[in-house]
């Protein structure tokens, strides 16, 4: 009896030990799936957070860590992260290394686990505009709703969230009343917001019992390094210059197609990264494009400048504007405030520049060795076969019809030819004669008779 009592405790400490080595195996397998956000919340930290969301799954990651250090942002963009971290199938960690005011609050708070750098802050989340000044109440009403929502949905106290957005909370032991809550790495701990307050990513790991976990960190790829710089505003604004500048330059200089090529390669660098941003539609690149198409037959069929060229430039600045903004179509409620004003003043200022830029240094640009190398610079001979009336100083003083509209170049007729001219009035309608004053680098300079004979 005693031999089998012997035998059956071994056996059970056998078991035990077993049971021990897979439990430390299992502590010691923890898969992290490490990602930063150390920029402003837009739509390049949505999708940089989506792309490693999805690597997080695919990988079968035990936990999702943000290394977040930021001031804030756009509050659609924060909101969705924050929906995506509540909706998570795998557990959440937010290491605040070493702000997250505003939108990067709501972020946290929406996480399983939330650790602090010694040093760090997190709090002040009112809704501002570009300005930094503090927007209406119903901007408010919103956001103190998304923060106590997300508190209470994570286990955390809903009026200290709340706090970040409304001073009127009262909460003697953090803050003054009348003032907006802000709360140190030590603070949020004691408050229960924050787990910890840490010294290291490493404290984390010591603090969830993660003797030795497996750290994987997620890399941007080419393209949303591209993508987040083309998005920039500054970018942005640099695209629109050469989209606006091009056109102007095709449109006032007949027979040359490379400031065109210029123009369709900024739009494409433009339009492309918003659109896949999800902030460009189908309907605001094709209202920038019914924009052009209508600037376009106001210069070159339509005599004059009336509603065809003014409904062509509303809708390039609003397809332009539009685009930079998130909007389901003109509901703009998502959007971060100020932002869609801002976006008008980058494209209205970008046409003003590009404008100013083109009668300031058009000449000279289209003169330029540099430019020349870029164009067909053959020479066609008369000995080979070709011919150019334009050279012939017979054409001088001679009387012909505006064949287009002349905005100051287009086309005209002498004696049944047609010739690229340029109508030293600005402007001749379509029909009107027009009399050949002078010839200069193989472009044909006419006024009109009428003008000649008043």
């Amino acid at each position: 009896m005693i031999e089998y009592m012997n035998k059956f405790t071994k056996s059970f400490l056998t078991f035990l030990s077993l049971m021990l080595c897979l439990s430390i195996t299992s502590i010691q397998a923890q898969q992290i799936y490490k990602v930063q956000i150390k920029d402003e919340i837009g739509p390049n930290a949505w999708r940089i957070y989506k792309n490693a969301y999805k690597n997080a799954i695919e990988a079968k990651s035990d936990y999702f860590l943000i290394d977040m250090n930021t001031f804030g942002g756009a509050l659609n963009y924060a909101d969705s992260i924050r929906s995506a971290l509540l909706e998570s199938k795998i557990k959440t960690i937010v290491y605040v290394n070493h702000n997250a005011a505003s939108a990067g609050a709501l972020i946290a708070i929406a996480s399983d686990h939330i650790f602090m750098q010694k040093g760090a802050s997190i709090g002040a989340a009112s809704v501002v505009d570009a300005k930094g000044e503090v927007l209406p109440e119903k901007y408010q009403s919103y956001m103190r709703g998304l923060m106590r929502a997300t508190a209470e949905a994570k286990g955390r106290n809903p009026q200290i969230a709340e706090a970040f957005v409304d001073p009127s909370v009262s909460l003697p032991a953090l803050k003054p009343d009348g003032k907006l809550l802000t709360m140190t790495a030590t603070e949020a701990v004691k408050s229960g917001v924050a787990q910890a307050e840490v010294t290291s990513e490493k404290d984390i790991f010591v603090a969830l019992k993660f003797p030795k976990p497996v750290i994987t960190q997620h890399k941007t790829s080419a393209i949303d390094t591209i993508i987040g710089f083309l998005i920039n505003p500054m970018v942005s604004g640099l695209l629109i210059l050469l989209i606006i500048g091009g056109i102007y330059a095709e449109m006032q200089t007949p027979g040359i197609g490379f400031a065109l090529v210029v123009a369709l390669v900024a739009g494409a660098l433009f339009f492309a990264p918003l659109y896949m941003e999800g902030l460009a539609a189908h309907w605001e690149i094709a209202l920038f494009v019914l924009g052009v198409i209508l600037i376009a037959l106001e210069i070159f069929v339509i005599p004059g400048f009336g509603v065809a060229g003014i409904m062509g430039i509303v809708c390039l600045v609003c397809g332009l504007a539009f685009s930079m903004v998130s909007n389901d179509y003109f509901d703009f409620k998502l959007a971060h405030p100020g932002m869609l004003f801002n976006s008008f003043m980058i494209v209205i200022g970008s046409m003003i520049l590009a404008i100013v830029l083109m009668v300031i240094f058009g000449k000279n640009i289209l003169r330029s060795s540099a430019f020349k190398r870029l164009v067909l610079q053959d020479e066609q001979k008369s000995e080979e076969g070709f011919t150019s009336s334009v050279h012939k100083t017979n054409l001088l003083h001679k009387e012909g019809v505006a064949k287009t509209v002349l905005r100051p170049s287009g086309k005209i007729e002498i004696e049944g030819v047609w010739y690229d001219a340029v109508a030293l009035d600005g402007f001749i309608e379509v029909g009107a004669r027009i009399y050949v004053e002078k010839h200069e680098n193989y472009n044909l300079f006419v006024r009109k008779i009428e003008e000649l004979n008043s």
